[in-house]
């Protein structure tokens, strides 16, 4: 997800002009048929515990009858729990009903949190200032998230992600209110025209005030089955990745050498700021991941989705949230 993606839906039919969805990638609608290519990091898994891991919040007992009752196959034929999935095997997921896993309780209170956060609404869209801890949608373990607390305070049932960004990053966030802005605004992410601009807390002090990151990242899995990304060159699956950064700031926080960075991804890989910056030696602080050091004392991901550039429309912007702008010198100019 950058630290986001476009959310993409999967194709109604299968064919071979229409290439599956990655199984490493997170399966953002349960409600239509999902097909999912089996890749090296699943091979010769159980195809139970491969739709486990990927079916998050569906009970076991519905996933074991989802197989049983023929909802689930793997290269078009009928499969068994205990079969193993192959490399390149390719399944089939059958949509999954929303009503068949329990249902959320969303407090209104939060809901109307979330809702006071809307930053720029017209028609087509809403962009929401999401703030940090919160996931983008359920899975995972979550039983829900920003899309579905917004469709329960709007009453509008039909809105649609258009891209994601991490449960820990803050800022901003679209949101499709109709299948058309929908359409549209994805094709402006394929076609790299939204420009999207992050601002981080980092370790250390970058010499050059500018500069390009271009190293290519690769998605992969701990024996824990948490995802992970890292700069691979030699494999051929790592994927090319660019991010542009500007120095805004240097100043020294907890004694430790810090600066405040922009970030400008031009390629929207999942991870990719996080792991850009700590490539070069200067980690994103409050990471969890990439950052398993810090000795900042910050208690967060130290990165905000600050500004979008969308064609038609104004930038849209949102504060550094305070609990990011008070590690900041008193006086610090913030980019406009």
């Amino acid at each position: 997800m950058t630290d986001e993606a476009p959310a993409h839906e999967a194709p109604a039919i299968f064919n071979s002009k229409t290439r599956p969805q990655s199984a490493d990638d997170e399966i953002s609608n349960f409600g239509k048929v999902n097909y999912l290519e089996v890749t090296r990091h699943q091979h010769d898994q159980r195809l139970d515990n491969f739709l486990l891991n990927r079916l998050k919040g569906l009970p076991k007992s519905h996933i074991y009858k989802m197989i049983r009752s023929d909802e689930v196959r793997v290269n078009n034929k009928r499969c068994k729990a205990h079969d193993r999935v192959q490399r390149e095997d390719v399944v089939r997921i059958a949509p999954v009903e929303l009503a068949t896993r329990d249902k959320p309780i969303i407090s209104t209170e939060f809901a109307n949190s979330l809702l006071a956060r809307v930053v720029y609404e017209d028609e087509g869209m809403m962009v929401l200032n999401k703030p940090s801890g919160i996931a983008v949608h359920g899975g995972s373990g979550l039983d829900f998230g920003v899309i579905e607390a917004m469709r329960e305070v709007t009453g509008k049932k039909y809105l649609e992600l258009v891209h994601r960004i991490d449960k820990d990053t803050s800022g901003l966030l679209m949101i499709s209110k109709k299948r058309s802005a929908l359409k549209t605004l994805q094709q402006h992410l394929v076609d790299k025209t939204i420009q999207k601009h992050y601002l981080c807390l980092a370790k250390g002090q970058p010499v050059l005030n500018e500069q390009r990151i271009d190293a290519p990242l690769l998605r992969y899995t701990l024996a824990s089955g948490e995802r992970r990304v890292k700069i691979d060159a030699q494999d051929p699956q790592a994927k090319e990745s660019q991010t542009d950064i500007i120095v805004h700031n240097r100043f020294m926080l907890a004694d430790q050498p810090v600066s405040l960075i922009e970030a400008k991804p031009l390629t929207g890989r999942t991870h990719q700021i996080r792991v850009h910056l700590a490539h070069i030696g200067h980690a994103i602080l409050g990471d969890d991941k990439y950052n398993v050091h810090d000795k900042s004392g910050v208690h967060r991901l130290c990165l905000h989705a600050w500004r979008l550039d969308i064609p038609g429309y104004e930038t849209i912007t949102a504060p550094l949230p305070d609990d990011m702008a008070d590690w900041l010198p008193e006086q610090t100019k913030l980019p406009e």
